[in-house]
Order: structure tokens, then sequence, then C-alpha cells
């Protein structure tokens, strides 16, 4: 039995034990009987409070040493340790623009310098690779993002506003999101598919650390947060969002591998396109501005001038709508692109590129 299995049985038996007493009180059972299962539950509520805490510490140990702070001249963030040679696994948006940057281990020590690899921000990740290996760093194991499922207990550990080291806790709110990153505050930009949402706490220096099971595996790295136009744009509390580890491994396994990534796994139409609003101002499709005859949308007859207002069952009425789709679809995936040009509607089947 894994770690969550144990943890999920341990926060059932005090509710059980607690419902029993609760029946006996209401006639359950009668006499000096009905004292003995309440003890029973007042003692079984802290052992197993004690036993979850004890996973928790032990999944702290031994993730933590695989955990770093990234400071750059004009950001600070966090990753994780990809492997034994140094690699560096982060956010794209974490870098920005430079190539040198000062790694602390969660742990404590002094800082050493660590170089650039590549940044992949379509998809808000980065590699880099520190000068020398502190002692007592290693390499994250990463799980597997098919077996992430709502309601497991979840750690983010990382640098939140600074604080290197810091440890928050939740669960794994939804699976299979779709999230549009902005570009303000050094935002990529970027449109990311299958992000884990989780309650853990993800703070600003958070982004590119780690989202953790109680197996000790890394299922995500820390990205965004929910901000709320209510509150002026601020953070929304309890609504994170991490890269699944699926995607960490295969753009990070391409840059170690190769120094850049050279398969995205990423759809797309191959054009160049802009939002378009109607007659009220409010955006209404995506006009092609350009489409090579060789792109996937060019190869289906499009041409630029084309106003792209649904593909597959989605309908599109800006450039992000559009990238939010792709983002759920795969190279080679066939899909119905419906369209107008000039005052007419058209329908083309497109077999998708990619990015």
């Amino acid at each position: 039995m894994d770690a969550v299995s144990r943890a999920r049985r341990r926060l059932l038996l005090p509710f059980t034990a607690g419902a029993c007493a609760l029946a006996l009180v209401g006639g359950c059972s009668s006499g000096g009987d009905a004292a003995a299962p309440e003890r029973s539950t007042q003692a079984a509520a802290p052992l197993a409070a004690n036993e979850l805490q004890d996973d928790y510490q032990a999944v702290i140990r031994n993730v933590l040493p695989s955990v770093v702070q990234i400071e750059a001249s004009n950001s600070l963030g966090s990753g994780v340790v990809y492997d034994a040679k140094g690699h560096i696994v982060t956010n794209a948006h974490v870098v920005g623009e430079e190539k040198s940057f000062k790694v602390t281990a969660a742990t404590g020590g002094q800082p050493v310098t660590a170089r650039l690899v590549s940044s992949y921000p379509e998809q808000d990740l980065a590699v880099l690779k520190l000068d020398t290996v502190p002692k007592g760093l290693k390499a994250a194991t990463f799980g597997n993002s098919a077996t992430v499922d709502m309601g497991q207990i979840v750690l983010a550990m990382g640098s939140p506003l600074g604080l290197s080291g810091s440890v928050t806790q939740g669960i794994v709110s939804a699976t299979g999101r779709t999230v549009s990153e902005g570009r303000t505050g050094g935002g990529t930009g970027a449109t990311i598919g299958n992000m884990v949402q989780t309650s853990a706490a993800i703070n600003p220096g958070n982004s590119g650390g780690a989202l953790v099971n109680l197996d000790s595996e890394v299922i995500g790295i820390p990205t965004l947060a929910a901000t709320d136009p209510e509150l002026g744009g601020g953070s929304a509390p309890g609504i994170g969002f991490a890269i699944p580890a699926s995607m960490v491994k295969t753009v990070a396994g391409q840059i170690v591998r190769s120094g850049k990534v050279t398969d995205s796994g990423r759809a797309a139409l191959n054009i160049t396109g802009r939002t378009v609003l109607d007659d009220n101002y409010e955006p209404a499709g995506v006009a092609v501005v350009e489409a090579p005859s060789d792109g996937a949308a060019g190869k289906a007859g499009l041409k630029p001038g084309d106003v792209i207002t649904r593909v597959g069952d989605m309908d599109i009425t800006t450039i992000t709508s559009l990238s939010e789709a792709l983002a759920s679809m795969k190279p080679g995936d066939v899909v119905t692109v419906v369209y107008t040009r000039g005052t007419t509607t058209h329908k083309t089947q497109v077999t998708l590129g990619e990015l």
C-alpha cells in the first residue's frame, strides 16, 4: 500500500469512529458500553494525525534536497534538480532573458553559479546547468502523470517570496486544465494544456519548484496562481496550477540531450493570425495573416484573409481561445475547421501540424 492510500485510510478512521460514537449516544447502545468506543475514537484521532504528520516529514526529508532557489538579476524563483549532472528544470518565466544565475540549495549552503542551457517559453519550461554540484543535492524522482487524481494530498516546495525551503500543503483539485498565462509580470503568454490544479499555496517565488505526492515523487512544476479580477488582479487563494511531470520530462529530457526542444508534441495550424472584432467591437475570430502552403492550414486550403471561427467543437473568438483549443490536441489529429471567406462560411478538414 502506497503512502497516499495509507494517508486516505488514516484520514477515514476518525470519521468512521466518530460516526459510530454519535450513533451510540443517540441510542445505538446503552449502559456503560457506550463509553468504550468514545475513548477508542479519542485515541485513534491523534494516532492517525501523528502518522500522517510522519508521512509529511518523510516526504520533506526525501524531496527538499532536490529543490533549489534560483536568483536572477530581476527575478527570484525555484527549481528542481533533474539529474546528478547538475541540470535544473524551472519555469521559462523565472529565467526570462538572462543566461547566468545564482542557485542555492533549499537545504542551505553557499550559492553556486548556473548557466542557461535552453528555454522553451511555449511550455514555460527551461533547463539550467550548475557549474559545480553542491554536496547533498540529489536528483528528484518524477512521478507518472497518468496516476495523478483529484483528492490526492500534495506538498508544494520552493521559495515563495524568497523564503527558501518553504513547504505548503493541499490536494490535487483537478487535472487536465488548460491555462493561458499573461505576459504581464514576466509571464511568457504560453497556453499550457493538461495542467494540475492544486489547493497548495503557490506564491511568487514558488514558480519552478516541486509539487510532490506522498510517495516523494514530483508530479508537477508549480507555475502560476489564478487571478481574481475582483481583487484587482491579485491571486485567488487556493487555486494554483502546475505543469505535469510528463511534459516536464519530455521537454527537459530533450534539452538535456540536444540543447533544445526538437519535438514539442504540441499541435498547430501553422498560421500567423490575429484576433478580429465584429461590428460591436467584440472578439469574433482569428484572421489568417499567413498560411504557408506547406503548413497544416495551407494544405487544407486556408488563405490569408480567412477568419477561423471554430476548431473541432470549440468556438474560436481570439488567438488565446485558438491556442487553448489546440492545447488539447496532438500533431497528426484531423480536425474540422470552420472559417469565413468574405461573406461565405466554409468547413475543411485539417491534419494538424506541430508547433
